[in-house]
Formats: C-alpha cells, structure tokens, sequence
C-alpha cells in the first residue's frame, strides 16, 4: 500500500493535454472561435490491484474529491472559455479490474465535475481498458445539456507515456469548448437545446 496523499488515494502525478484547432482537416476556416480540446487524468494508486475484493465502496466513497479536484483544474485550462462538451475515461493497469477503475467514474465523483462546468443534463460518455504505460485510449465528447446535438460528438485521443504502472489506474477527463469545427450534419442544434431532459 502507498501513503495517501490526496485525501484517501495516492496520486503519482497529474497530467495536461490541450489542442486548439484553428482550421479543418482541409484548411478550411472555422465556423466561430476555434476548437480547444483539454484532457487531464489522474494517476492513482490502486489498492486492489492484484486480488478481488466485492466491496468497492471505500474507493468510491471520497471519489467526490477527486471529482472537486479534477473540476477545479478544468477551470485554469479552460482559461475563461466555457465548456460545451465533456467525456470521462479510465485505463486500468494491468494487475486491476476494469471494475476497479470504473468505480472511480461513477456519480459521486463525476457530480462535481458537472457542477464545476456550469452543469450537465446529459449521461457522460464514458470507455475505458486495461493496458499498461504508453497505451492509447479514445476519449468520446457528447454535449453536456443534450446528447442530440451531432455537432457535438467528438472524440479526442490521449497516450501516457509513463502510466499506468501494473498497480495504477488512470482516471482521465475530457472536455471540449464548442462542437466540430465546420459541422453540418444536421439535426438538433446547441443553440436549440431545451436542457430539459438531457437529450434535447
């Protein structure tokens, strides 16, 4: 076991991925402001890496604070613009569950990330693997007030170069300033959202 030293969990090292797009994939111009992508992720110590254990509440109950602490970073990378899209993710090292990195991606922890960007009507889209340091994970981006919104769906992709080790998991947030550059799919539109019941 490694000491606590956030809250209950051991945090190894946080990380920081932004992209702005200025252009589509042919040069043209974009539709409004650029895009920015932000990814960040938390590496946590897993304390049931190794063996099975059926009750998983003592991870997911201080899980608020990791949520707090991931809704508080979103704010500095944001760097004032609003977030219209979000994701969440986990990469479980390889001696983990998938469970056990899912555990940390339920409501309790995920409630106060919604709260740090103006509130969320919409299920966050979620995946998640088992791998080891230097694996890929795809991230999927919805609206965050209504999954109809096409403009919106999204993926960004994030590699870790030195995590997860085997004991480790990967707790990865994504988010997203407006939808696609140069969308035009059609359907519901953000500026017609209801936010009524998470999907209008």
């Amino acid at each position: 076991m490694k000491k606590p030293n956030f809250g209950s969990y051991h945090i190894r090292k946080w990380y920081l991925q932004i992209e702005d797009t200025l252009a589509g994939e042919t040069g043209a111009p974009p539709d409004g402001n650029p895009l920015r992508k932000i990814v960040m992720a938390a590496c946590i110590h897993n304390p049931f890496a190794g063996r099975y254990v059926e009750d998983l509440s003592p991870f997911i109950g201080p899980s608020p604070d990791l949520g707090r602490e991931f809704g508080r970073r979103i704010h500095e990378a944001a760097q004032g613009q609003a977030i219209e899209s979000y994701g969440k993710a986990v990469l479980v090292g390889i001696d983990g569950e998938y469970e056990h990195g899912n555990a940390l991606l339920t409501n309790p922890a995920a409630n106060p990330v919604r709260d740090a960007v103006g509130g969320g009507k919409s299920w966050v889209p979620s995946t998640g693997k088992r791998g080891g340091p230097g694996t890929s994970i795809d991230i999927p981006l919805a609206h965050k007030d209504a999954l109809y919104v096409r403009s919106h769906y999204d993926t960004v992709t994030a590699q870790f170069n030195d995590a997860p080790n085997r004991d480790e998991l990967l707790v990865i947030w994504a988010f997203a300033t407006r939808g696609r550059l140069n969308a035009r799919l059609g359907g519901l539109k953000a500026s017609e959202i209801k936010g009524e019941d998470g999907l209008h």
